[in-house]
């Protein structure tokens, strides 16, 4: 749509890093190793991170294969990565990003059973190798999106840009698919006290089996429900202050090493935990979690509660929005009327992204129309949920009079890109940069190759 520089930040989508492992796993005999594409500063850009953008980007749907493209792009992101290490304003967050790296490691070992298993998936040799990879992906985003951010911090665009923004591109702007906005209330089934107190009781025997003479390690190997650490026998290492939820905080924290914790309460479920060893801000402990999984009947009693609400509402009791503040035990939505945003922070959704689950209570119903409550799923979780249609939004061209915040928005993207090109252009000239000569063909956006430094 325009010729100004693209500014992505696709280095901060996690799963490109695996996607390159396993693609320099097949390399065939005369492929080319993974060398240097490019220096910006002290920042490289790899051969395999321009393959990692764009196999992504073709998993993805997209249609373009234009490597130089995709190197652009990265270097791009690296150069304001190099000067955002450089700005006294940006915070530096090495120690935060190292903890966030070890929680999305857990994670992700919460999806297979065990380490070796997600090693081997994502062609990693060990642990330390993969943490290092998550790391440096999330410095790269961080330090870019910061130094993006501190450049287009004043962008703004008044309604005549976005007019004349509206008139110049009109013809190039996109269809808008079938879209709905939604509402919800969601609760999470409470259990009776005779199941709480079966899996506290359960808990106090494991306890005692172990202050017996088994190993906690092996109950956990046995009895945890924690995906991330049963199979390493319940153990958490190098957990920071503040990183995990605070009933498990507050209660590893107040035992001595090698003590065991009565049972205690997290939203998660119930848990006994041991310290093994603390020194100053960070501790490694053992726990066996017994999840607080509803029985049929715990769902349905939150369901008959979800659906007396639904009546108050509809004869009109209540709002909706005041239901969901009331009621809903959603914290990304109870404090906005219910509404469920997208992932670009819309409450329009495409009517295709909505999960299947959810389309098939919707099926038949109009806008302003509420679900009967139903059984869903949220983060491995049981919850009851009502969903409420907001507005029903028909597939149809862009325009001034149905799209207004949609054009402003990508009008004013456009300002902030041009922000941020005239930044790159100010800086080329006292930043060393160098493109490897297998990219002399390029004919870049940007004045990479005037500033560049061949090798």
């Amino acid at each position: 749509m325009t010729n100004k520089l693209k500014i992505t930040f696709l280095l901060g989508i996690f799963i490109m890093i695996f996607s390159s492992n396993m693609m320099n796993a097949q390399l065939k005999q005369g492929d080319l190793v993974d060398g240097i594409a490019a220096v910006i500063g002290d920042e490289i850009v790899l051969e395999s991170d321009v393959d990692e953008q764009m196999n992504y980007g073709k998993q993805q749907g997209a249609t373009n294969t234009d490597k130089c493209e995709f190197l652009e792009n990265l270097i791009n992101n690296k150069f304001l990565v190099y000067e955002a290490k450089k700005d006294t304003l940006i915070e530096n967050r090495s120690a935060s990003i190292k903890e966030q790296a070890n929680a999305k490691y857990r994670q992700l070992l919460s999806q297979f059973p065990d380490e070796k298993a997600m090693l081997l998936a994502y062609k990693f040799r060990n642990g330390y190798e993969m943490k290092n990879a998550i790391e440096k992906i999330d410095t790269d985003t961080y330090y870019g999106q910061a130094k993006y951010q501190r450049i287009t911090d004043k962008a703004d665009v008044t309604p005549n840009e976005v007019t004349d923004f509206y008139n110049l591109y009109k013809m190039q702007l996109p269809q808008v698919k079938d879209e709905i906005s939604l509402g919800q209330i969601m609760v999470y089934p409470k259990l009776t006290e005779a199941h709480k107190q079966e899996l506290i009781n359960k808990l106090n025997k494991i306890k005692k089996d172990v202050q017996g003479g088994e190993s906690f390690e092996s109950q956990a190997r046995i009895y945890s429900e924690d995906e991330g650490s049963a199979a390493n026998g319940g153990l958490y290492k190098n957990i920071y202050k503040g990183q995990m939820v605070k009933p498990f905080e507050a209660a590893a924290l107040n035992l001595q090493e090698g003590e065991i914790s009565d049972p205690i309460e997290s939203e998660f479920g119930y848990h006994i935990i041991q310290l093994i060893k603390k020194s100053g801000k960070v501790y490694d402990a053992r726990h066996i979690l017994l999840k607080a999984t509803p029985t049929d009947d715990e769902v349905k009693a939150a369901k008959t509660k979800l659906d007396s609400i639904r009546g108050l509402i509809i004869d009109g009791k209540i709002t909706f929005k005041d239901a969901a503040f009331k009621f809903s035990d959603d914290k990304r939505t109870k404090f906005n009327a219910g509404i469920i945003s997208g992932a670009d922070g819309s409450d329009k959704l495409e009517r295709e992204s909505i999960p299947g689950t959810i389309s098939y209570e919707l099926a038949g119903l109009n806008k302003g129309d509420i679900t009967t409550a139903f059984e869903d799923d949220e983060n491995k979780r049981k919850v009851a949920k009502i969903i409420k249609i907001e507005d029903v939004i028909p597939a149809h061209q862009i325009t001034m009079e149905t799209d207004y915040n949609r054009i402003k928005q990508m009008a004013l993207n456009k300002k902030r890109n041009e922000m941020v090109e005239k930044f790159v252009n100010a800086k080329l000239g006292t930043t060393f940069i160098s493109i490897h000569g297998r990219y002399d063909s390029c004919n870049f956006k940007a004045n990479w190759k005037k500033a560049s430094v061949k090798k």
